[in-house]
């Protein structure tokens, strides 16, 4: 029946990750012990502090229909955040507040994005980037990095992926795949190129800001020449171990905001008002309070780091943030291990998961063929024993 589908969601691929969780949980139910490194998602419980204000919001009984664009007090707590950790000044109109960040990078491109435009992707990138790109019917051109160069683009690869159909470029420091952090100095040599293509405009995906190991996140949007043209994605999955509280954030120019506000209202209208309640009070607070999860993910970051160097074959850099190990593995392509012949990255991490029973994801879809995915988002008792495993597969 492919056939009455409408173009638009045959040309959609499938999340890779999350294809690969289905996969990993198809096993399970036949009995097999997977251990799963694939999902991007803290193994954390929600702060007690945050549950408590999402009860007391439910005992005040918040159950109805929430602003589209959020709660006016969610909206001054975004505003202290962005000004409290990434010197961004922000009115309420240019606050939107949507069903997770993947919402709000979905309301952008389609607000701004017209057919035949073209978005340039530093890679790797995000699994959706593309594919939200895809649906806005618009193009995107790949910018290739490498491990050599911790996974960061040029200045000067940047000015030579320009051409007249460039709309938008998506930056995300930290970074999802590899945990690569831009500096400021690096990004503001990005922004003297882009200051001479003033119809370009900025994404900047910050959602793993608050995870990282020393190598502080610096805002896009802080440059003051990309200000207008910046629109700083973020919100509360990450950092506070939030995934399914569905909440995400923008704050962009407010012709922008007002579009965003536009598109959501026909979509998905505001909001869960729950959730907003206790983002509220995730957001006043210090950034300290989430702090014992960051320092436990550098000790699982070191850990994996050291298992990995110890497994022949595998090429890897030091992420300075996120939770994501970003591994070359180019090594096995050509080889037949246990009568399977590993052509490529898919490869690879499909008989990671069928012979080592772990679960990794591909490189190829976030914009590397040479690399595949690990997460750290599990315990060390987990990461000892998928390394262990995945040692023995490959011995």
């Amino acid at each position: 029946m492919k056939n009455l589908l409408s173009d638009r969601i045959n040309s959609l691929p499938t999340s890779a990750t999350l294809a690969m969780a289905a996969k990993a949980r198809e096993l399970k139910t036949q009995g097999i012990d997977i251990i799963g490194l694939s999902l991007g998602e803290p193994d954390f419980n929600t702060p007690d502090f945050i549950k408590d204000a999402a009860i007391q919001a439910i005992n005040d009984n918040y159950n109805s229909y929430s602003p589209v664009d959020g709660y006016a007090e969610l909206k001054d707590a975004i505003i202290l955040k962005f000004k409290r950790d990434n010197n961004l000044d922000y009115k309420p109109s240019q606050i939107v507040v949507s069903t997770g960040a993947k919402q709000s990078i979905a309301n952008v491109a389609q607000v701004l994005l017209n057919p035949g435009d073209e978005v340039l992707l530093p890679a790797p990138y995000w699994v959706s980037y593309s594919a939200i790109t895809t649906l806005c019917e618009a193009t995107f051109k790949e910018i290739p990095s490498s491990i050599e160069n911790d996974f960061k683009i040029t200045p000067q690869q940047l000015e030579e992926a320009i051409t007249p159909k460039t709309k938008m470029i998506f930056f995300n420091s930290p970074n999802n795949p590899s945990g690569t952090i831009y500096s400021e100095t690096e990004y503001r040599a990005l922004a003297e190129v882009l200051e001479k293509y003033p119809d370009i405009f900025i994404l900047s995906d910050e959602i793993y800001e608050h995870i990282n190991y020393g190598a502080k996140n610096f805002s896009f949007a802080a440059i003051p020449s990309m200000y207008d043209r910046t629109i700083t994605v973020n919100g509360v999955a990450k950092a506070f171990a939030m995934t399914g509280w569905r909440i995400g954030y923008i704050g962009a120019p407010e012709w922008i905001a007002k579009a965003c506000t536009k598109m959501q209202g026909q979509i998905t209208s505001g909001t869960n008002c729950i959730a907003q309640r206790a983002t509220i009070t995730a957001l006043n607070e210090s950034p300290d309070r989430i702090q014992y999860m960051v320092d436990e993910f550098k000790v699982r970051r070191d850990l994996i780091l050291d298992l990995l160097n110890d497994i022949e074959g595998f090429k890897t850099n030091v992420p300075e943030g996120a939770f994501y190990v970003f591994p070359n593995v180019s090594y096995y392509f050509g080889k037949t291990l246990r009568g399977k012949t590993i052509n490529n990255a898919t490869d690879f991490s499909l008989y990671l998961l069928e012979e080592a029973h772990v679960a990794t994801v591909t490189g190829e879809a976030f914009g590397n063929a040479d690399c595949i995915r690990i997460s750290y988002a599990a315990s060390q008792e987990q990461i000892v024993e998928a390394l262990k495993r995945i040692k023995a597969a490959l011995s």
